[in-house]
């Protein structure tokens, strides 16, 4: 493929990605130079594909948003078969190549996407991790591949932070799901504590609520803890150490805002638990 068009293509990534704030360390200087093209690529991607399945002014309901992910995973499969007309998939075709990514990762990001417009409502947090395995997981895989490595031990670890930092997410964003009429917290686990649908909808905070959302926080703080030995992991990797503070600095972030979701004793409805800059400087230099 021409190299200018190549080039070009990988620009518009990373214009792209920098314009958007996400857990996912697009146009980070703690990323190598080299590695950001790739990160850029693979992040437009699933970019673009979770808009179809989130956009407000899409037209059409669910059976449009579907179409459009249809069509995007077929653009994937030409882009797998050196096919590639738009810049996303002239970027990433490059990357896959140069990688050596295989579909798999990228077709559970799809799959993710289009459980986000036909489910809204888990009954058990087995169901929440099911989610997790495509809408998360895979960016670290992702990640991990494009410095290099193919190791399952690696993609286990990784697996748990990534999973970890989707359920952070899902805790800090309670009241913002709420508007796209998503409920990510288990249906089991509201009865358990006698907390109920039409509370939530009308964002009672009570004590209820504070205990339930208490075992969301204390056993996504313990995922993360499952996947700390890909730190340890990085430290030791030649191939790998570039992309180790990275990491610590995203593991370090998940953790703070359980922190600050805690600190405002579980009322994710009246404030967002977010990362400040400050935050952040506090936790690069940590």
């Amino acid at each position: 493929m021409n190299e200018n068009l190549v080039n070009s293509s990988f620009q518009y990534c990373i214009k792209s990605a920098r314009k958007h704030y996400e857990n996912f360390p697009v146009a980070s200087l703690l990323i190598p130079k080299d590695k950001r093209k790739y990160i850029a690529a693979i992040y437009c991607f699933a970019r673009a594909s979770d808009d179809f399945a989130d956009e407000p002014n899409i037209e059409g309901g669910k059976e449009k948003r579907l179409s459009l992910i249809d069509e995007w995973e077929q653009k994937l499969e030409d882009c797998f078969k050196g096919k590639a007309y738009d810049p996303i998939f002239i970027a990433l075709n490059k990357t896959i190549e140069d990688c050596k990514i295989p579909i798999e990762p990228l077709q559970n990001l799809l799959k993710a996407f289009r459980q986000d417009v036909i489910k809204n409502r888990y009954d058990n947090f087995d169901e929440v991790l099911s989610y997790c395995e495509n809408s998360a997981n895979p960016v670290g895989r992702l990640v991990l591949m494009i410095f290099g490595s193919h190791d399952e031990k690696l993609f286990g670890y990784s697996d748990k932070i990534c999973t970890a930092l989707q359920l952070t997410n899902f805790w800090q964003d309670v009241a913002i799901d709420l508007e796209k009429d998503r409920i990510y917290l288990p249906e089991d686990e509201m009865k358990r504590f006698n907390y109920n649908e039409k509370e939530l909808i009308e964002k009672t905070y009570n004590k209820n609520f504070i205990e339930l959302m208490k075992l969301q926080v204390e056993r996504t703080r313990k995922i993360f803890e499952d996947g700390k030995g890909l730190l340890d992991e990085l430290k030791q990797n030649d191939l790998l150490k570039k992309l180790y503070r990275q990491l610590k600095l995203t593991w370090l972030g998940g953790m703070e805002i359980l922190n600050k979701i805690e600190q405002v004793n579980y009322d994710v409805f009246n404030k967002r638990p977010s990362l400040s800059k400050t935050d952040f400087i506090k936790l690069f230099f940590k």
